[in-house]
């Protein structure tokens, strides 16, 4: 929950941010951009650390890491500063959700792992939910650095706690590490999220920086493809990808990924633009959602143990898209109490998918296979939400530039039964002006209703893949107790 919630709890403080640290709007983008590629470069490393010395030493170097870099994000006092403060802290947050899952998975019998999941995916779901509240509200009571500091007891006690409860693990010593193909997945997977973070404010393939950082993007992947099938011990093990559970989760995992980040991120902007809500009226209304996400992680839990996972995750993506069909429907005089209903819908739907989804990309993997997995699934649901977040965005954009270039063409001088009927007059006066604010802020309704029914389709596309998924364990180690579920081996 920490690290989820610090992916989104800066990016209400960023303005404040850049005015204390007098920085231009582009060199505070890089405070964002310096945390979110270093940590998905960080998130399959984490794996392979996982495997090589054990989950519990890396997972409390981890957390020891993440919170001391966020202290000292707190005290940075140059851009220079922050901007190394924040790659650090997402170097060390890149392990925390994916090794925080697989050492659940290891230290508890298959039949509580619907449960402990249930537990685990709150901080999951409901993190980047309160984060842009919490955000907001450290920085108005506080400061902005009290977005950073409110790491500190979280973490200190996280670290005391897993100490105290995680056995050690035992580390492969065997598995050597593939620089190759670190290399070249990480430039990869940096370049590809470069692009994906500076592509709006490059305008896309316009820019030569951007077709640049794709072309790359795209060049180190496939080397990385070439090499993992001719090396003997690739920095990610291909196997995985041959179990069917894993490779139809990723897909599913990555719809999810860019279904669930992108409403949190629009949301916000719809509440404040067009409905006029100030950032703690928005947050109170979205937080409707975080709370029905709660509960849909404890009723999940007892679907599952009745009509399986498979059918649970099909139910949370028809409810998933259905609600934000609902949002399809939405208008600038949408009332909040539907906003409120849209949002426990959506809440409740997507942990119902995500948590039993969680449980069947590992349900046919060997325990030694489940540290990489881990990391790989947590690293395709972020590339998802980072595809999702700036897709949404650019078609945002455009769509309302194209809504209102539409909408103008029935308010021309000569539309005199349209001027008339307004009870406005066209010309330089206060009426004309208050009448093109209203087409703006229409044809920005109208471009936020199009993204959601676009994130819609997108939700519902996976729904046939849940038919290619086992629904239980085969490997001979399914049903190990929990006492011999303490290593990694």
């Amino acid at each position: 929950m920490m690290y989820t919630i610090d992916s989104t709890i800066v990016n209400v403080a960023l303005p404040h941010i850049q005015g204390s640290l007098q920085a231009t709007q582009d060199q505070a983008g890089w405070i964002v951009t310096s945390y979110i590629v270093i940590s998905a470069i960080a998130t399959p490393l984490g794996g392979w650390l996982g495997t090589r010395f054990g989950l519990r030493r890396i997972l409390s170097i981890a957390i020891a890491g993440f919170t001391a870099s966020s202290m000292l994000c707190g005290l940075a006092t140059s851009l220079d500063e922050m901007i190394a403060f924040r790659a650090i802290q997402g170097a060390f947050g890149a392990s925390l959700v994916p090794l925080s899952q697989v050492a659940l998975l290891q230290n508890f019998p298959r039949t509580q792992h619907a449960k402990v999941m249930a537990l685990w995916g709150m901080g999951v779901m409901v993190g980047p939910v309160i984060g842009p509240t919490l955000g907001g509200w450290l920085t108005d009571s506080w400061s902005w650095r009290w977005a950073f500091y409110i790491n500190a007891p979280v973490g200190i006690i996280a670290w005391i706690s897993m100490m105290a409860a995680i056995p050690k693990s035992e580390a492969d010593g065997t598995r050597p590490f593939d620089g190759t193909g670190f290399a070249l997945l990480s430039l990869a997977v940096g370049l590809f999220q470069l692009m994906i973070d500076r592509g709006e404010t490059k305008d896309w393939f316009e820019s030569t920086e951007i077709i640049v950082e794709a072309f790359c993007a795209v060049t180190f992947f496939y080397m990385y493809i070439v090499h993992s099938f001719t090396s003997r011990h690739p920095f990610v093990d291909i196997h995985l990808f041959k179990d069917r559970n894993f490779s139809v989760s990723l897909v599913v995992m990555f719809a999810i990924g860019l279904t669930m980040i992108s409403t949190s991120v629009l949301m916000p902007g719809f509440l404040q633009q067009l409905q006029g809500l100030t950032p703690t009226q928005a947050g109170i209304l979205m937080a409707a959602r975080g709370a029905a996400a709660i509960v849909a992680m404890v009723i999940g839990a007892r679907l599952q143990s009745t009509i399986g996972p498979r059918a649970t995750t099909a139910i949370g993506i028809i409810i998933s898209a259905l609600s934000l069909v609902m949002m399809g429907r939405f208008s600038v005089d949408t009332p909040q109490f539907m906003i409120v209903i849209t949002g426990i819908i959506q809440g409740t739907g997507t942990p119902l998918a995500f948590m039993p989804l969680s449980l069947l990309a590992f349900a046919t993997l060997t325990d030694r296979m489940r540290t990489e997995a881990g990391a790989i699934l947590t690293l395709v649901r972020n590339i998802g939400a980072s595809i999702g977040v700036s897709a949404t965005i650019a078609l945002l954009t455009r769509s309302a530039q194209i809504n209102q270039s539409y909408l103008s063409e029935h308010f021309t001088a000569y539309s005199t039964h349209r001027w008339m009927l307004s009870g406005v007059m066209p010309g330089p006066n206060t009426g004309t002006a208050l009448l093109v604010g209203e087409l703006g802020r229409q044809s920005l309704g109208i471009a936020y209703a199009n993204d959601f029914f676009i994130l819609a389709i997108c939700t519902f596309l996976p729904l046939p893949l849940m038919a290619f998924l086992k629904r239980s364990q085969t490997s001979p180690t399914a049903e190990k107790p929990a006492t011999s579920a303490t290593t990694t081996r």
